[in-house]
């Protein structure tokens, strides 16, 4: 019986995606991991953001296809997947409701000081600072795929201002208004990154950018944490060259106890949870399944890589 594994949490035994998978006549195991022998005789592969490696794709000999249950697949080797005859997918948008709904939460946290004030209120204070509101102000979003998308409706609910920089820039009635990066960020009040991550956007939001920043804007970022330097970050919030930053994602997760991140009064950092709804989560588990399938067949609907070897009757070697 061909094997599947899955590693994301989003996926349980018995479930839609496990029944989708066992229905298709294949073997379902689960293991938080790809290391060791985890992928042993597995045909294909529903993972997190586990790190696979060119040495973890080039021991897995059986695996014909991975499908990232999510939409950042930076963690795949995609170039020696293809060059072993991997195919490797992801599902774009599965999640772009959960990312800009949890958006529009990080600005609110921001805007309102509401994770201080309720610091504040547990330790036996009673904070009354003052907040400000988000209708009039300049939202500068970075990158334009579904989940920033998805932002634009509910940031222009709340009276916002809402600037792009993007290589594809769409036509959309006015409502957002296209600028280079240098414009955005001088222009804008909060900052959001929602652009992937590669060569040329490792490190994009460094010491020159926040440099060029509003000193009371506000940085957020649900994106990948390596777009930004985080000891940059650190140290532009500590001396007050920008307001602060909330970050739903880090360059390390979990967040290191040595972080320079830590301790630093306008910066708060979460737990990579922007696409984690139930809703969010049981369809990226469905649409992993079905995509896999799809990908066993020779026919993926989202593939982010074109093997010239993938008739999956001969193993890789």
């Amino acid at each position: 019986m061909p094997k599947i594994l899955v590693t994301t949490d989003s996926a349980h035994p018995g479930d839609e995606a496990h029944d989708l998978l066992t229905g298709a006549g294949h073997e379902v195991v689960y293991s938080t991991g790809v290391e060791g022998e985890a992928l042993d005789g597995v045909e294909g592969a529903i993972v997190a953001n586990n790190p696979l490696t060119a040495r973890v794709l080039e021991r897995a000999t059986a695996l014909r296809a991975i499908v990232r249950a999510g939409v950042g697949y930076d963690t795949v080797d995609v170039g020696a997947a293809t060059r072993l005859g991997i195919r490797v997918s992801n599902l774009p948008g599965v999640n772009s409701n959960a990312v800009a709904e949890y958006t529009m939460g990080l600005l609110l946290a921001a805007s309102r000081r509401l994770v201080d004030t309720a610091v504040g209120v547990e330790q036996g204070l009673w904070p009354r600072q003052s907040g400000r509101e988000l209708r009039g102000a300049a939202l500068g979003l970075v990158g334009y795929g579904r989940a920033a998308r998805a932002v634009v409706p509910l940031a222009r609910a709340f009276g916002m201002r809402v600037l792009c920089t993007t290589e594809h820039p769409h036509e959309n009635a006015g409502e957002v208004r296209f600028v280079g990066l240098a414009e955005l960020l001088r222009e804008s009040d909060y900052v959001s990154l929602h652009t992937a991550l590669t060569p040329a956007t490792r490190r994009l939001i460094g010491a020159d950018a926040l440099a060029a920043m509003k000193p009371t804007a506000v940085l957020v970022n649900t994106a990948r944490g390596a777009i930004v330097d985080e000891a940059a970050l650190a140290r532009a919030v500590a001396t007050g060259r920008i307001a602060g930053a909330q970050l739903d994602v880090t360059g390390t997760e979990p967040l290191p106890p040595d972080s320079p991140l830590r301790g630093v009064a306008g910066i708060t950092v979460y737990s990579h949870m922007a696409g984690q709804t139930a809703d969010a989560r049981r369809a990226a588990a469905i649409g992993a399944a079905r995509e896999l399938l799809a990908a066993l067949r020779g026919e993926p609907e989202s593939p982010v890589n074109h093997p010239t070897d993938h008739s999956g009757t001969e193993e890789h070697t």
